[in-house]
């Protein structure tokens, strides 16, 4: 998966725009932050929910991981060469479904045969 990849998915969901943080692409929905490129272009860090972080990087070992400067941030940082298609789409669906309005989320979902 490269950068495109990620802006793909992301632009499927109501309200997304691309944007810039500390000089790479990112992505947020009504200026609220979901992720953003890192400099080595090769690593994503995306927003996720702190106490699941730990069970989603023993899930995904070599693919999703943190560093120091994350580890009291909510986020998570995504080995995009190594993450399949489908883990990479749950994580852009779990940080919009945070971040956007709730009628957003409700109406996407409805549309798309989802609970909300």
């Amino acid at each position: 998966m490269i950068w495109d990849d990620v802006a793909q998915i992301a632009l499927a969901l109501p309200e997304v725009e691309v944007g810039t943080a500390y000089g790479t692409p990112a992505l947020r929905v009504r200026k609220a932050f979901m992720c953003r490129l890192r400099e080595d272009v090769e690593t994503l860090a995306i927003r996720c929910d702190f106490n699941e972080r730990p069970l989603l990087i023993e899930a995904n070992p070599g693919v999703l991981f943190v560093t120091s400067h994350y580890a009291a941030s909510p986020m998570v940082l995504v080995a995009l060469p190594r993450v399949d298609g489908a883990l990479l789409r749950e994580l852009i669906e779990d940080v919009w479904v945070e971040r956007a309005p709730k009628k957003a989320v409700a109406e996407f979902l409805a549309a798309r045969g989802d609970d909300a």
